[in-house]
């Protein structure tokens, strides 16, 4: 009698998997799916799709970035389930499987800052959801929030249907990015808020126009879910999966409430969902324009649209035509579920007053306006005529007292018990932060006007320390100079001295729109980590080490791609011997940072610690991971 014999599976270990190759494998499939969609070949694209979702690799990938790479990693859904081990997470991704079911999500709440009404949640990180630190038990919410009131409440998935969403979006991004409009810019890999803010300024910079202001009421609460499925158009199993997804419900302080309507915000696929929805806007305008009278391609070119999430804007020379594509654009969100919230949309000038309505217009923490000037200071068309006016963009009033209120707040909870040593190390992050996202607008002055505030707060803090004393004798103390002339806050600890980071220390750059349609799934990988490397949202450290490794993570020797966590880290660790220079840094993917960690056998947490600017939304925070988390 013959034995049969039995093949034996290869034993996996997470840490010695070659993430090389994976990546490789999966982004091959992915570019193919690119490719297939902007030729529009379905069939080849489901066949893909179809590939990829049942991919060891593609699964692998997926159980990483949620157990790993995400900021909300350690986050527990309705089952409690946070931190997986390397054990745990091979056994995740044997599992993984599309079964048309799906566990509730568990809701939470974000309180409004200074308020007792709660409001929505914003996105965190780009769909992921937030991490232990970020969730908000009681106090105010982190920076890292927008104060938006069109999102709902946080539903925080569990850590297998996370996965299964992660794997889901590998397969299905690359089709939706070849069909979405080039003016589209929130929650899209490669493109950022400051791309929305270029494309603005690049049809207002020739002519004045009018302006549609607008904001969707409630968006990612009340997208009808046949009519999004729909939209999808995709095959059987997946659409029972995402229909899963937005019909499993939320737990909400131990009772569960059925989701009839609206994407599952909180969740990894959210954003994406929630773009496929708000697809055709500038479809639906630009078909409008080429039926006025005139050349249809001068109509089209005249009418622009640039959406950010669910903030757009509409911006044309005429005002009639500004009212029909608001009734057209009502009439596209009714279809799915949607309106405009009256109070958040306005109709103005650029340049002139309309009745009580100032010129310019607020757009994702920016004023965008045009000032009449005079023939010296004037912009000129592309003839070299003058046009009379100027375009500055430059932070919104609101913004500018939001950031200075948080910096007061910070100086106020260390007025008496903290040394200056603990205030300059709170400030200098989220002055960095908030000064790289504006440093490519018209911000000088903004910049100087919130030095000369801080300074005279500063001041007070210092007085505050010292009360019955010389004020004079002890200002100066804790003020010094620096590079022969500036007058700056600083403190002496281990020999050295600790400067504050001031908003003028950072100079006003030129930012370079992204190219049209264009996708990271193109394979031009050069272009898309060169433009990592100029971005507005990542700190001066991580932009010089980006451009010094070409774009390479020295461990793996992968391309940085958009939407990857980095860190910074010691080649040689400082608790051997380890400097803090250039020479000594390297970037590194979040998850190679972590072997590597694990290999030096060293808890080194000196990373980059940046906090983002309230308006960011677009990108992932550059936060370290911490060994606590429980990765490998």
């Amino acid at each position: 009698m013959e034995m049969t014999k039995t093949r034996e599976k290869p034993m996996v270990v997470w840490t010695q998997v070659n993430w090389r190759k994976l990546e490789r494998t999966v982004y091959k499939l992915q570019k193919r799916i690119y490719q297939a969609s902007q030729r529009g070949d379905v069939k080849t694209v489901r066949k893909l799709q179809k590939t990829l979702l049942n991919s060891w690799s593609a699964k692998m990938l997926a159980v990483r970035k949620v157990t790993q790479d995400n900021q909300g990693k350690n986050t527990a859904g309705v089952d409690g389930k946070k931190a997986l081990t390397p054990q745990s997470r091979l056994e995740l991704v044997e599992t993984l499987e599309l079964n048309h079911k799906s566990t509730p999500t568990r809701r939470v709440w974000i309180p409004k800052p200074g308020k007792t009404e709660k409001r929505h949640g914003s996105c965190y990180n780009g769909g992921n959801p937030p991490s232990g630190s970020q969730l908000p038990a009681e106090g105010n919410p982190p920076a890292a929030l927008i104060h938006r009131n069109a999102l709902p409440p946080l539903g925080i998935p569990t850590i297998t249907e996370r996965a299964k969403q992660a794997l889901v979006k590998l397969a299905l991004e690359p089709e939706w990015e070849a069909k979405f409009e080039p003016n589209s810019y929130g929650f899209r890999p490669g493109r950022s808020c400051m791309d929305a803010i270029e494309g603005i300024k690049v049809a207002i910079k020739q002519k004045s126009k009018y302006v549609l202001d607008a904001d969707i009421a409630k968006c990612f609460d009340k997208i009808d879910h046949t009519k999004l499925l729909d939209k999808i158009n995709t095959f059987p199993k997946l659409r029972r999966q995402i229909k899963a997804w937005m019909k499993s419900g939320v737990y909400d302080s131990g009772t569960w409430f059925p989701t009839d309507e609206g994407t599952p915000q909180g969740g990894v696929i959210s954003p994406l969902l929630a773009n496929i929805a708000l697809h055709g806007m500038e479809k639906t305008v630009k078909e409008f324009a080429r039926t006025l009278p005139g050349k249809k391609d001068n109509n089209e070119k005249e009418i622009t649209l640039v959406r950010y999430a669910d903030d757009f804007v509409i911006l044309h020379p005429k005002l009639d035509v500004i009212m029909k594509a608001k009734a057209l654009i009502e009439e596209f969100l009714n279809d799915i579920g949607l309106e405009l919230r009256p109070e958040k949309t306005r109709i103005s000038h650029t340049l002139e007053k309309m009745e009580e309505e100032t010129p310019g217009f607020d757009f994702l923490g920016f004023n965008i306006r045009q000032y009449p000037v005079g023939k010296y200071a004037t912009g000129k068309n592309t003839h070299g005529k003058p046009l009379g006016y100027k375009t500055y963009i430059k932070p919104s009033k609101e913004a500018v007292k939001a950031h200075y209120q948080r910096l007061a707040n910070e100086i106020d909870k260390l007025k008496s018990c903290q040394s200056q040593i603990e205030l300059i190390k709170r400030l200098n992050p989220i002055i960095t932060g908030w000064s790289n996202y504006y440093s490519k607008v018209n911000s000088a002055e903004t910049f100087k006007e919130l030095d000369h505030l801080l300074t005279l707060k500063l001041i007070a803090w210092t007085k505050a320390r010292h009360l019955h004393k010389s004020t004079k004798r002890w200002t100066g103390k804790y003020f010094g100079i620096q590079n022969g002339s500036s007058w700056v806050f600083r403190a002496v600890t281990d020999n050295k001295n600790l400067y504050l980071v001031y908003h003028g220390d950072f100079h006003i750059q030129k930012f370079t729109k992204v190219k049209g349609e264009v996708s990271p799934y193109n394979g031009d990988f050069f272009y898309w980590a060169t433009r990592m490397g100029k971005s507005v949202e990542l700190p001066t450290r991580v932009s010089k080490l980006l451009k010094k490794q070409n774009g390479k993570c020295t461990e793996c020797s992968m391309y940085f791609r958009d939407g990857d966590v980095m860190e910074v880290d010691h080649v040689i660790p400082r608790s051997q011997g380890g400097k803090d220079s250039y020479n000594n840094y390297q970037l590194l993917h979040r998850h190679c940072h972590d072997i590597k960690t694990k290999r030096d056998g060293t808890h080194d947490k000196s990373q980059i610690v940046e906090e983002p600017c309230d308006a960011k939304v677009s990108r992932t925070v550059l936060k370290p991971s911490h060994i606590s988390d429980g990765v490998a």
